[in-house]
């Protein structure tokens, strides 16, 4: 499709439309990433009849970290095909593997009735939907980041978490309607495989969105280059090479930043059931009104970062969960109050945001244009494998050895290790490779 313009000749109305097209993807992306843990509670027992509860949830959290495992694999080969095809192509195409991967879950068939090709299917679905994620972020960070003006691109790449967030709490939305439209009976039987349906549905629209969002004016800077006998060049080794700090840097933030965010999110609806004992629905409830807080602080975060900096904000959002993930999970562990849950939770999500909202433009302000979108996606998906995808698994772990706490002490020490990170780093806001504004 044709492109009707660039991103410094926009008018602001144009350019927010373009970022807000450009975040409607990763909304679809993340509701069903999503969608998978918010009613693992329900069709757990469907693909994994043997055993307990804690026992299926279990090995539902090992096909969740499993799909984790495919997302580096996607950013590899998305950010390579972003940077030389475009972030707006990277972005369709992403949205369209995620959209075959939940329809296969919202279809597949149970144990009972194809035995263990069940689990098999399910496996393979979320490996797919793996792809897509490692690949829509990289894509999404980069082209948001690139969109925005200079003097806001803290603000305006912000929405990128806000997208991360919405899709989750749509998740979570979908779940508290059917509990209270279905009876537990329905929802066992068939009613967790309509969140995955509206999701295959909504990724069909948004991909016919994004077929007609503008590309970037970095890329088509690039791109005028290789015009004149200067090709762009995205490789691996290129990224390694050419940029093992950046990389680090990145692998470093996201390991403390997913490990964190799966741990008061995803997990937290998990740990306020069988931790806390609150029922289900409460939980979820619980869980649906921390993320509306979480996702409404983004932006002012966003705001925050283009007045003091980046460094600032990275640093004192790990420094405060280093101290404060302990004594906020033990209290949490041992309440009776759903309101005081969610204060707990919801503070612990407010000293997140200082990661999350700086998180996209960080990234993409370390990478030249070449290889930005392979260098935002790749250390951020394999750490995301590595620390993001086994949070559950983790904390799962540690509550069945009975030693729970372990898992406590496990994320202050990763946010130990990336406070150090962030406090040594350069303000990418003052040294941003982002040239184009």
């Amino acid at each position: 499709m044709a492109q009707t313009g660039t991103a410094s000749d926009a008018p602001p109305l144009k350019r927010l439309s373009a970022i807000l097209g450009g975040s409607a993807g990763n909304l679809v992306e993340w509701y069903d990433w999503f969608a998978y843990a918010a009613f693992s509670l329900y069709f757990a027992k469907v693909f994994f009849p043997k055993g307990d509860a804690t026992a299926q949830l279990l090995q539902t959290a090992a096909v969740f970290a499993v799909g984790f495992l495919a997302r580096p694999v996607g950013a590899w080969v998305m950010g390579i095909y972003a940077d030389r095809a475009g972030r707006r192509m990277a972005l369709s195409v992403s949205v369209a593997m995620m959209c075959l991967g939940s329809l296969v879950v919202a279809v597949v068939p149970g144990a009972k009735t194809i035995g263990v090709a069940a689990p098999i299917v399910l496996t393979l679905a979320r490996i797919l939907q793996g792809l897509s994620v490692g690949g829509e972020y990289g894509a999404s960070a980069t082209y948001m980041s690139e969109m925005a003006g200079r003097g806001r691109r803290g603000f305006w790449s912000s929405f990128q978490y806000v997208t991360i967030i919405a899709g989750q709490l749509i998740a979570l939305g979908v779940l508290i309607a059917l509990q209270h439209l279905l009876s537990p009976q329905a929802l066992d039987a068939w009613g967790w495989r309509v969140p995955f349906a509206i999701g295959a549905v909504l990724a069909v629209v948004v991909f016919w969105i994004q077929l007609g969002l503008d590309e970037t004016d970095s890329f088509q800077a690039v791109q005028g280059e290789a015009a004149q006998g200067e090709p762009p060049r995205s490789k691996t080794m290129l990224l390694f090479l050419d940029h093992p700090r950046e990389t680090a840097i990145i692998f470093a933030l996201t390991s403390a930043g997913s490990l964190t965010f799966y741990a008061f999110t995803t997990y937290m609806q998990k740990f306020l059931t069988n931790t806390a004992h609150f029922s289900k629905p409460v939980g979820a409830n619980i869980s649906a009104f921390t993320l509306i807080w979480y996702m409404l602080a983004q932006p002012l975060f966003g705001w925050l970062a283009d007045r003091v900096g980046r460094r600032l904000l990275l640093a004192g959002s790990f420094a405060t969960m280093a101290l404060l993930t302990w004594p906020i999970l033990t209290l949490l562990s041992r309440q009776t109050s759903a309101t005081a849950a969610f204060a707990l939770v919801a503070a612990a999500l407010t000293l997140l945001s200082g990661y999350s909202a700086v998180s996209a433009v960080v990234k993409a302000e370390l990478f030249p244009t070449e290889v930005r979108a392979l260098g935002v996606a790749l250390p951020y998906a394999t750490a995301n494998a590595v620390f993001g995808g086994t949070a559950e698994y983790v904390a799962e772990w540690f509550k069945q050895a009975g030693m729970e706490s372990g898992f406590y002490i496990y994320v202050s020490v990763i946010c130990a290790g990336a406070f150090i990170v962030a406090a040594r780093m350069r303000d990418t806001q003052a040294n941003s490779r982002i040239l184009e504004d």
